[in-house]
This record gives C-alpha cells, sequence and structure tokens, in this order.
C-alpha cells in the first residue's frame, strides 16, 4: 500500500507511533500495541482505517472469547433441529455456518483493517491458536471443504492492556508498539484537537492539576486521557475560572469535579487524605 499513516486531524500521533503503523503495513505484520487504558490504542484502529480510507472489522475480545469464533462457528445444533421438522436450507450445509471476523477480513475486495481488541483478555492459549491463520493468512473449513484465503492481506492491529503476558512465538510474529502516556507538550496537543478554543490560563492550571493528581503514589487507576478530556467538558460546561485550579491552593484544595479524573472510592479517599495531611501541616 503506498499510503502512510500520519495521524489524523482527530488523533495526533507521535512519530514513533507514525513509524510502528507504517513498519507494519510494510513488513505485512500485525501491529502489537500495549499501554495503558485510556492512552488511545483502539481508538487508533480507527483512525487508521479513516487516514487510509479503508474498512474496519473490530473483533471485541472477551475473557469467554474462542479462537475458533474468529473464523467461523458451525451450528449443527440448529441444523439437526431443521432436519427433524424437513427444512430444505439442511440441504446446504453454508446455512449453518456464520462467517467470524477473520473470514470477513479474508474475504473483502480491498485491503480492510482487522482491529483484534483487548486480546489479553482472552484465555492464554488464544493467541497461539490463531498463530498459523494470521501468519498464513488462510484457514480451512472442514464442514464445506473449502479454504479460506485473504487475496488481499489486511492490516491486522491487536491490542493489549498487559492484563496477562503474551506467548513469545506469538510476539514474533508482530510488530510491537507500546504507546507511552503522553507528556505535557502531546497531552496539550491532544486536548487542543478537541477543545479548540479552551483558554490557555485555564489549560495551563487543568494540566498541571491533571498531571499532579497522575503523580499521587499509591493510585489504583491513575487518570488517563479520557479522563482529562471529560473533566476538561465539565470545567467549560460549570464555567469553572482558572483561579479555581490556582497553583497556591493546589496542594490544599480538592479539584473541582474531582470525580472525573478519579474513578473508584479507594483513591478518592486517598487523595482526601493526602490534601487534608497538607493542610494540617500548613501547606
Amino acid at each position: 500500500m503506498s499510503q502512510r499513516f500520519e495521524g489524523t486531524d482527530n488523533y495526533v500521533a507521535t512519530e514513533d507511533l507514525k513509524v510502528a503503523v507504517n513498519a507494519a503495513v510494510a513488513l505485512e505484520r500485525p501491529l502489537l500495541i500495549k499501554g495503558e487504558p485510556g492512552t488511545g490504542k483502539t481508538v487508533l484502529a480507527y483512525e487508521i482505517a479513516k487516514a487510509l480510507d479503508a474498512e474496519l472489522i473490530t473483533w471485541h475480545i472477551k475473557s469467554t472469547t474462542k479462537a475458533h469464533q474468529g473464523l467461523y462457528e458451525y451450528d449443527a445444533v440448529t441444523r439437526l433441529r431443521d432436519s427433524q421438522l424437513g427444512d430444505e436450507r439442511v440441504k446446504d450445509v453454508k446455512n449453518y455456518i456464520k462467517k467470524g471476523k477473520l473470514w470477513e477480513a479474508f474475504s473483502s475486495n480491498k485491503r480492510p483493517i482487522l482491529l483484534i481488541d483487548e486480546i489479553d483478555k482472552a484465555d492464554i492459549e488464544f493467541p497461539n491458536d490463531l498463530l498459523q491463520e494470521l501468519d498464513r493468512m488462510e484457514f480451512y473449513v472442514y464442514e464445506t471443504n473449502e479454504t479460506i484465503k485473504a487475496e488481499i492481506r489486511p492490516i491486522v492491529i491487536i491490542t493489549s492492556n498487559n492484563e496477562k503476558e503474551l506467548p513469545d512465538a506469538y510476539l514474533r510474529r508482530c510488530f510491537f508498539h507500546y504507546i507511552r502516556f503522553p507528556d505535557k507538550e502531546t497531552m496539550e496537543k491532544i486536548v487542543q484537537v478537541h477543545y479548540p478554543t479552551l483558554k490557555k490560563s485555564l489549560l495551563k492550571e487543568a494540566m498541571e492539576v491533571f498531571f499532579e493528581v497522575r503523580e499521587v503514589p499509591g493510585l489504583k487507576k491513575k487518570p488517563s486521557t479520557s479522563e482529562l478530556l471529560d473533566w476538561l467538558k465539565l470545567l467549560l460546561a460549570e464555567d469553572i475560572p482558572p483561579d479555581a485550579l490556582r497553583a497556591k491552593d493546589r496542594k490544599t484544595i480538592i479539584p473541582p469535579l474531582h470525580g472525573a479524573l478519579l474513578k473508584n472510592e479507594q483513591d478518592v479517599h486517598l487523595f482526601e487524605r493526602l490534601v487534608f495531611m497538607t493542610r494540617a501541616k500548613g501547606g
């Protein structure tokens, strides 16, 4: 594919991420994207599809997902029931085969993007069970005695939240990229894409608060990009002035609308305790 991914109007891609995407496309290898939740791993696949004008086929993985479901599922139970009812459809086994996402991607006549989202949610054998199919870009359907082969190799994006280690054999076949949490400069660019009219004074104070909250030791879930964007939306909606976030008060006040940043009670209590301790010490 001659097109290159350079980010989009809605997605700020760092230089190393652009390099990783284009390398995976050039090498025709799956791109394995890791990073803490909220760093834009899933959104990346949507933006690559948009940038390359390609169809996006998404396969969201759950703990119960099995690898064969990505290929196809044969509904023998319904076929048996239909045969007992004398249904004509029974004569053609294809009526009882449900195509999976890999089949969909392999049979596309224009190069699609196949997103296998949160692969680490499935059991440990799941990645190994897909190794051959993703490598050869083909699989065999026993019920119909046919081989499904990709005429055009899809661009495969695989995301992982690092909940489980992936097998070495699987990792060898992927091009790997870890999305680091954005630094302040990159984060400001991301915010500007979403809130182009945000006043610089409010942005400056909000960013200071956000990165300070992230640095609080012992947080169970650090606020991510999506939490920052939600919080800014609320600050704007409630017309919170930059003064309310000002540096001199910051260590001794709980940020307004902090429920958008901290998403569980342990973290809220931890944060409140630190603020009260700082206050007791006289800031």
